[in-house]
């Protein structure tokens, strides 16, 4: 698998979660919520333009901020998708489908055949570790609102 091929499954992995998102946000939903998931439909969308941008332009490096691993999203469990969910479960679940491409990306790196490749998916593993803190921020504000 070449740079080019890994840019196309990572581009396909962020319309896939936009689409997600979207979906989700277009539910009757509590306006919170809605809120929630039309931001993260739109944090997917910046993702897949930098994306193409690299895909394009590969000589600019792909780098992502490294952040620090809560590990919150390990610790729970990932609910369905439903009208009632409460805010904390919406961001529970986001957080979780974050968790899963960023190890996906993980066990890529690990089975590269190739430095080149493994830095790729190493930085693609980054940039959903990033969303996955955030999203664990948010989550444990909402889920835990006394540490406020």
């Amino acid at each position: 698998m070449d740079y080019k091929q890994i840019l196309e499954m990572a581009i396909d992995s962020e319309v896939e979660a936009y689409e997600f998102y979207t979906a989700a946000a277009a539910r009757d939903l509590d306006p919170s919520l809605k809120k929630i998931f039309t931001e993260l439909a739109e944090e997917e969308a910046d993702h897949k333009r930098i994306l193409e941008a690299f895909f394009k332009n590969p000589e600019k490096p792909l780098k992502f901020k490294e952040t620090p691993d809560y590990k919150v999203a390990e610790t729970v469990d990932k609910p369905a998708l439903s009208v009632s969910m409460k805010p904390a479960d919406a961001l529970a679940l986001a957080m979780k489908r974050e968790e899963e491409a960023m190890d996906l990306y993980n066990v890529f790196a690990r089975a590269s055949d190739t430095e080149e490749q493994k830095a790729i998916f190493l930085e693609l593993a980054k940039m959903e570790q990033g969303h996955k803190t955030r999203l664990e921020a948010m989550y444990t504000n909402a889920a835990f609102p006394e540490v406020w």
